[in-house]
C-alpha cells in the first residue's frame, strides 16, 4: 500500500510541528482527524484545506461540510489532490479563531511505513490549548466617533439602495410578529 508523509506545522509563536502517514487512498476527512488527533482539539468547528502553491496561497477549498458546490473530505481523495512533490495545502481550523496549518508533503512512500496506519510519526512542540486563543476583536482600535463615521459612510454610500432592498425584501411591518417567517 503507498502512502503519503506530511509535515503538519501549526501557526503559533512556539515550534510545533507532527509528521504523518497516512494511505494515499484515504480521504481528507481522515487527514483531518488525524490533525486534530495529532494537535489534542476537540474537532468540534468548521474548518477547510485549501490547495496551495509554493507562496501558501489558497487554492481549490475542500470543506469539512458538503455545501452542495465545490469539494468535501469526505468525497474527496488525498491522491486525487496530490499532484507534485512537496504539495503545500493550508488546513484551517475554526474560522472565528483561525488556527492555520502548513501540510506540506515530504514524502511519497512506495508502501506504508508503519503497520497501522494512518499515524503519527513524530511530534515535536507542544500543542496549543485550543481554547487559549481568543476571536479576534475587528473593532479593536475603533473609536465612538470613527465606528459613527463608518457607519454614516456606509450609509451615504448605499443608504437608499440598502432602504429599498429591505423595504422590497421584508416589507414594512410595524411588530415584528408581523413578519411572515
Amino acid at each position: 500500500m503507498k502512502s503519503y508523509t506530511f509535515r503538519i506545522v501549526i501557526d503559533t509563536k512556539e515550534d510545533s510541528f507532527r509528521d504523518i502517514e497516512i494511505s494515499k487512498d484515504d480521504n481528507f476527512e481522515t487527514l483531518h482527524d488525524l490533525i486534530i488527533e495529532a494537535y489534542n482539539f476537540k474537532g468540534d468547528q468548521m474548518t477547510s484545506f485549501y490547495m496551495s502553491d509554493d507562496n501558501w496561497d489558497k487554492g481549490e477549498e475542500i470543506a469539512l461540510m458538503d455545501m452542495g458546490f465545490g469539494k468535501s473530505m469526505k468525497e474527496t481523495l488525498l491522491s486525487d489532490m496530490i499532484k507534485e512533490p512537496n504539495q503545500k495545502i493550508l488546513y484551517v481550523y475554526d474560522f472565528l479563531k483561525m488556527w492555520i496549518f502548513y501540510v506540506e508533503l515530504i514524502k511519497e512512500n512506495p508502501k506504508k511505513t508503519v503497520d497501522n496506519l494512518p499515524a503519527i510519526l513524530v511530534s515535536v512542540g507542544d500543542s496549543p490549548k485550543e481554547d487559549a486563543k481568543e476571536v479576534p476583536n475587528l473593532l479593536e482600535g475603533m473609536t465612538e466617533t470613527s465606528k459613527s463615521s463608518e457607519v454614516d459612510d456606509f450609509y451615504s454610500q448605499y443608504g437608499d439602495e440598502f432602504s429599498e432592498d429591505f423595504d422590497e425584501g421584508f416589507g414594512s411591518f410595524e411588530n415584528i410578529d408581523d413578519l411572515d417567517i
